[in-house]
């Protein structure tokens, strides 16, 4: 050799000299459990190859993109150095660097100084990668159950090459990602009321609704910066979120009083809204009966977020401090099974019923069907006379265990509440929030359905509204209207979708309705159409007659409500004449009717005409009224995002 020959044999004389050669027999292991791992590897990459509708492996995937970029020159050139540096790694001197790799005996001595010397830094140090023998993973029913549950509610997809599955190898390249929690989040909803022909069809039936579920939730969804879906927009939930300064009833009366008012539409000077409102009687509460509570919580996997459990330790807190030292407490867990946290104690041991919701922890699946017949059982057993037993459900909504279907469900809720327990349901948190699962709760359950997205809501349902929330003063309450042929052409109701009946359901006891509590008012609004109006949508029939003779020309209707006082199973009625005119609307009656237009630009605003968000928001805003607690100022202030977030 001369020249350049020459110089490359005097390196290579240098590197053998500076290091001794490896041991032949270390060198043959090394192979062999190389081949070994590559043999077994080789196989699943066979697999892929005949199976083209399985993705390519990360390190497949990486080598094909490596042999695309080498096609540059720029790639060809950082590819030259690297192969020198390989050059080097098969030297001697090279091939005793990476011999650790195959010894970790040997790799834990010659490192054992430098990790006592790490373990004095505050950041831990990553440890080198070691090849091992392989080993069988443990069979997924070895598994501890708390590494599943904990895998579960991370969401953390394992997607390692089938052949490292059966090795028991993790490879240095893991293709682990996080995946989100998939969004089966469902609404409860009808489609918008329609026009109806009052020739045709004069009586129209709904129960009424203190539900306030989907304010709070379309509240929650403008506030992260998204218009609602049209199906999580109930329109008398939001005008129900309210309370309003209605006539109150004398306490030796009926247990509450319906008002009416006819005035202009804002947004159809040719057509009137019928206000229908309806003020509970809020009772001596010095002499109220003691409450059994039972509080059952969801703390399955999907709990696990700020805005779930935690929040609702904080919101159960609050509420605690509402109660009275005699009534009492008791606490129902669901998860994958259901389990007696807290017995039936007194609320005056505020120590006690605090640790136990501490304690609470999220994991495992939802078996609600358990929760449900243990916390029904619980309230059974703590029942005596007199008292009032309820069962408050806190829960994203997630039933995928036992009883799951809505009608299932149905059936189960309307077969306890007979008991004399009710069930009001409280929403926490989103992304799997079922919406059809907890109305379905709380309306068979003869209870109230609410959403608790802050602190400040749980204050207003949990403290300020509490009263209501538990003590019914009229149970099964039935609305139903019947308009005048002659004074009214058409009409369509404005909500209330979801709770309307038949006519004949009406008379019927034994058909459920909604309850009304302590205090709480009702609102329900009619958009009606007078004969010879210009807004009149449908034509006369040309057979047979349009209008019916009626004696008094002055009544638009004629309003009935059926009502069951608790414990009761016979109704009692309630009936009052609509007039043709009431004169202006009240305060009230206005702002009710802004949040029904701001209901109506969210969900359906084909009814609006040129009517739009300014119209909507001065009209709240010229009737906020008194408003103490704020609610009415928020609602100007998510109306005005509303109007941002349409027009981009």
């Amino acid at each position: 050799m001369t020249g350049k020959d020459d110089d490359f044999a005097d390196i290579r004389a240098a590197f053998d000299a500076a290091s001794p050669r490896p041991d032949p027999d270390r060198k043959a292991a090394d192979l062999a459990l190389a081949r070994k791992n590559f043999d077994a590897l080789q196989g699943s990459r066979d697999q892929e190859r005949s199976n083209p509708a399985r993705p390519a492996s990360g390190l497949w995937r990486g080598a094909r993109k490596m042999l695309t970029t080498l096609k540059t020159r720029g790639a060809l050139t950082a590819t030259t150095a690297i192969a020198a540096c390989g050059l080097f790694l098969l030297t001697p001197a090279g091939q005793d660097m990476l011999r650790p790799l195959a010894d970790p005996g040997a790799l834990t001595e010659a490192t054992a100084g430098r990790t006592e010397e790490a373990q004095s830094f505050d950041a831990p140090q990553p440890p080198a990668p070691v090849m091992m023998e392989p080993a069988p993973l443990a069979a997924p029913a070895e598994r501890s159950r708390a590494v599943a549950d904990m895998e579960v509610a991370n969401g953390i997809a394992r997607s390692m090459p089938q052949a490292n599955e059966g090795l028991g190898i993790v490879p240095a390249f893991d293709d682990r990602v996080m995946v989100p929690e998939p969004n089966t989040e469902a609404f409860a909803n009808e489609a918008p009321s329609g026009l109806l022909i009052t020739a045709e069809a004069p009586v129209s039936t709904f129960s009424i609704d203190v539900d306030t579920a989907s304010y709070a939730l379309v509240r929650q969804m403008i506030n992260a910066g998204s218009l609602p879906p049209p199906d999580a927009v109930r329109i008398e939930e939001m005008i129900n979120y309210f309370p309003y300064d209605l006539p109150a009833p004398d306490v030796t009366d009926a247990p509450f009083l319906p008002s009416v008012s006819v005035y202009e539409t804002p947004w159809n000077p040719d057509t009137r809204l019928v206000h229908i409102g309806i003020q509970g009687t809020l009772p001596d509460l010095a002499g109220r009966p003691p409450l059994n509570l039972v509080f059952l919580i969801d703390t399955s996997g999907s709990m696990n977020d700020p805005a779930k459990l935690p929040l609702l330790k904080q919101s159960f807190r609050l509420m605690l401090d509402e109660l009275r030292p005699e009534d009492e407490v008791a606490i129902v867990e669901y998860a994958g099974s259901a389990g007696l946290v807290l017995p039936a104690t007194r609320a005056a041991d505020r120590t006690a019923i605090l640790a136990a919701i501490d304690g609470l922890g999220a994991g495992g699946a939802t078996n609600g069907q358990g929760g449900l017949e243990q916390a029904y059982d619980v309230a059974d057993a703590m029942a005596e006379a007199g008292e009032v037993s309820r069962v408050i459900l806190a829960t994203d909504g997630d039933f995928n265990v036992g009883l799951s279907g809505i009608a299932e469900l149905e059936r189960f809720i309307a077969d306890r509440r007979e008991t004399g327990t009710f069930l009001s349901v409280l929403g926490f948190g989103r992304g799997n929030l079922d919406d059809a699962t907890m109305q379905a709760l709380a309306q068979n359950g003869n209870g109230t359905a609410a959403y608790i997205d802050t602190l400040s809501e749980a204050q207003k349902v949990l403290v300020d509204q509490l009263t209501g929330t538990l003590f019914t003063i009229a149970s099964d309450v039935k609305v139903q209207v019947e308009f005048n042929p002659a004074a009214v052409a058409e009409y369509r109701l404005i909500g209330y979708e979801t709770r309307a009946l038949r006519r004949e359901d009406f008379n019927n006891d034994r058909v459920d309705a909604g309850d009304l509590g302590a205090g709480h008012s009702v609102t329900a609004l009619y958009e009606i159409t007078p004969v010879g109006s210009p807004a009149r949508l449908t034509d006369s029939l040309r057979y047979g007659p349009d209008e019916q003779a009626v004696d008094a020309a002055d009544e638009l209707g004629f309003l009935r409500l059926r009502w069951k006082a608790p414990g009761e199973e016979a109704s009692q009625l309630i009936e009052t004449l609509i007039p043709t005119e009431t004169g202006l609307a009240g305060q009230e009656a206005l702002f009710a009717t802004a949040i029904a237009g701001f209901g109506q630009l969210l969900r359906d605003p084909s009814w609006l005409g040129d009517w739009g968000w300014d119209d909507a928001i001065a009209l709240a805003a010229d009737n906020r009224g008194d408003d103490p607690f704020g609610y009415r100022n928020e609602a100007l202030r998510l109306m005005r995002i509303a109007q941002s977030l349409s027009s981009r």
